[in-house]
């Protein structure tokens, strides 16, 4: 499903204007974007948890060459998804 399929969907089941959903959708993705930029947990009861995740520094090689390269340490986003949405799943 993508983000026109979701605008879709949620204004046909609550019958809210495209527009409005639009706004909403927005933003939820800014919020919580600038929370993780924060270093913040967004936390959705049921549905799931936002975190920054770390990775350490380590050692890699290039594929191509052989050669030995460091990987700097780096921070991604994470997902835990809640009981309610796993028990949706299964």
């Amino acid at each position: 499903m993508n983000r026109s399929e979701i605008i879709n969907k949620i204004a046909y089941s609550s019958k809210l204007t495209r527009h409005d959903v639009v706004l909403a959708l927005d933003s939820f993705v800014e919020v919580v974007t600038g929370a993780l930029a924060e270093n913040e947990i967004v936390h959705l009861t049921g549905f799931g948890t936002f975190r920054v995740g770390k990775r350490a520094a380590r050692k890699g090689r290039n594929p191509k060459t052989g050669e030995e390269i460091n990987i700097p340490a780096s921070k991604s986003p994470k997902f835990k998804p809640g009981k309610s949405l796993k028990d949706a799943v299964k």
